[in-house]
């Protein structure tokens, strides 16, 4: 018995690992939701329930007689496959539970229906179905104790020390995480050790940025170098997890050349660093890196808002006709276009307003804090990212799994309020495809003088930077450019390492005017993207040369080893 109960252990965190990783932070959000915005929905929603007593009153007669099927044992009604509160057997196998389970369901369709059915303006509407997405999670019969029998048969085989196990990560998470379950047990990782630790040197440091070389495992490598632009919400090692994992151990094993930016952790007193401040620093990194390869120019890669930053990088250096520093350029999981992502309810937060109150928030304060950005985010998605855990770390006893996915995820940075503030404005500009909306350093971008071999990424089952969205991405580069559908989510469509079996990818060239279109035409490949992306890598890499013996020159002598100093500032 007890055997059966670690595997079912071990197995349910794997499901909330599994889950979590998909809900990552990168990008998001930049915008709260506003009290106001939100009570003005609520309003709105009961102004129009009064005035359409009909469609509620057929919605709640029907929930009326799916009750009476449930107590009478003749009820259909079935959790989805996916939705792992309802997987232990004790759902269906006990009829008290299964009628409870059913009960919710019914229920929960209901009121989500209910609202679904309400003539209301598109932001009102969204943001409606957001709160009543939050509530409907609350209310899952899961997230108590004496309704969830996981939790209480795992209370009854611990003789209680699941409960007291559960009290004290509770006490924990109140005063050292914010309020929140905690997501990872971050005692089984170390930045440095189990993690970012491939062999590499730090080559280049600015106030901005630090530069990591790595060290070369090949005898000969691709002449021209790639260089790593991460976001700058997160540490940079996502490219760098555990060694299964590593997008920079491959790229090193097929021979190439990776450079990896290591963004600093801003605090109030950079409060004025804005777009212009990274780029201007990137640019002095590309510098660096061209002079410590021999090379004139690198192929880049940007994903989520770090895909943003290298984009305006690309435009700036276009607009001075300095765009021969760039050979190639990869983005991942980034939307460029701002009007091609707003078929989502978090689109219901980005309004004038909401933007004009962010901007203003992070300005008083400085910087924007990603630990803050990470609880508003939990909460759009509180089924991953709150009741998970709360089952897990509380009803149950658990510790929080240990993914090193979910430990990146909870290293968060800062934005400076002057970057943050640039990020907000370009929601509303969309300056990629409109040629001078941005100017940066007094020059204005245009992206169709960008004329770069481009390959762009994205993934089924993006939430967070939806694959249509991405796609438009690909179209800003031209009808060449190479865009790649994976079958994953956010981060997990980036890292896609050889040798699961599950992996698979559409590829074809941006020709369709439209996703749905490409689709149709595009080709259906078994494996990882990784072993096609590399290959473009190397088409555009020059030639192979002797491995370099030594990392840095007299003119930037290596400054110490990998990663570096900027990921350890917290």
């Amino acid at each position: 018995m007890a055997e059966t109960s670690k595997r079912d252990t071990e197995a349910t965190r794997r499901d909330i690992a599994a889950d979590a990783s998909e809900s990552t932070l990168a990008l998001n959000p930049l915008v709260a939701p506003r009290g106001q915005d939100m009570m003005k929905a609520y309003n709105s929603m009961v102004r129009a329930a009064i005035t359409q007593p009909d469609q509620l009153a057929r919605q709640w007669l029907r929930f009326a007689g799916e009750m009476g099927n449930i107590f009478t044992m003749r009820s259909q009604v079935e959790p989805d496959p996916k939705d792992r509160r309802f997987a232990d057997p004790a759902w269906k196998d006990n009829p008290v539970n299964k009628a409870l389970m059913q009960s919710y369901l019914a229920w929960a369709e209901t009121v989500t229906e209910s609202v679904n059915g309400l003539k209301l303006g598109d932001k009102d509407a969204a943001r409606a179905r957001l709160m009543t997405s939050m509530f409907v999670d609350a209310m899952a019969p899961s997230n108590a104790l004496l309704t969830n029998p996981t939790a209480m048969k795992t209370l009854f085989e611990t003789g209680g020390q699941s409960a007291v196990e559960g009290l004290k990560n509770f006490f924990h998470d109140m005063t050292k995480n914010g309020g929140l379950p905690s997501s990872v047990d971050d005692s089984k990782f170390k930045v440095g050790e189990n993690l970012a630790n491939t062999l590499g040197k730090v080559v280049f440091r600015n106030e901005v940025i630090e530069v990591i070389h790595y060290t070369p495992t090949t005898d000969k490598v691709w002449q021209r170098p790639f260089v790593i632009v991460p976001p700058q919400i997160n540490k940079y090692y996502a490219v760098d997890l555990s060694e299964g994992k590593s997008m920079v151990r491959f790229l090193l094993e097929s021979g190439m050349q990776p450079f990896c930016i290591s963004w600093r952790n801003p605090t109030a007193k950079h409060r004025d660093w804005t777009l212009q401040t990274y780029i201007e620093a990137l640019d002095e990194a590309i510098d660096a890196i061209c002079d410590l390869s021999g090379c004139d120019s690198v192929s880049m890669m940007g994903s989520c808002s770090g895909g943003i930053t290298l984009a305006s990088y690309a435009g700036w250096l276009a607009a001075q006709e300095k765009d021969d520093k760039i050979e190639a350029l990869v983005f991942a999981v980034c939307v460029l276009d701002t009007m091609a992502s707003t078929d989502n309810d978090m689109a219901a937060l980005v309004t004038p307003q909401t933007v004009m109150a962010a901007k203003q928030a992070s300005k008083l304060r400085g910087v924007l804090d990603g630990q803050d950005m990470a609880k508003m985010f939990a909460w759009m998605r509180p089924n991953d990212l709150i009741w998970n855990y709360w089952v897990n770390n509380y009803l149950l006893g658990n510790q929080p799994p240990a993914f090193d996915v979910l430990y990146w995820n909870a290293d968060t940075t800062r934005l400076p309020a002057g970057l943050h503030g640039d990020f907000l404005d370009l929601i509303f500009t969309n300056p990629f495809l409109k040629a001078g909306a941005l100017s940066i350093g007094g020059h204005a971008i245009d992206m169709r003088k960008v004329k770069k071999p481009a390959y762009v990424i994205g993934g089924t089952t993006d939430h967070i930077t939806p694959w249509k969205a991405v796609y438009e991405t690909a179209r800003i580069f031209g009808e060449d450019t190479t865009f790649v559908l994976s079958n994953s989510g956010h981060l997990q469509s980036l890292l896609n390492p050889p040798g699961n079996p599950k992996a698979w990818y559409v590829k074809g060239a941006a020709k369709a005017d439209d996703a749905d279109a490409w689709v149709e035409t595009g080709e259906r490949q078994t494996g990882s993207w990784w072993l096609d992306w590399v290959e473009f890598l190397k088409s555009n890499s020059g030639k192979e040369i002797k491995a370099p013996k030594e990392q840095g020159n007299k003119k930037f002598p290596i400054l110490g080893d990998a990663p570096g100093t900027y990921v350890f500032e917290e």
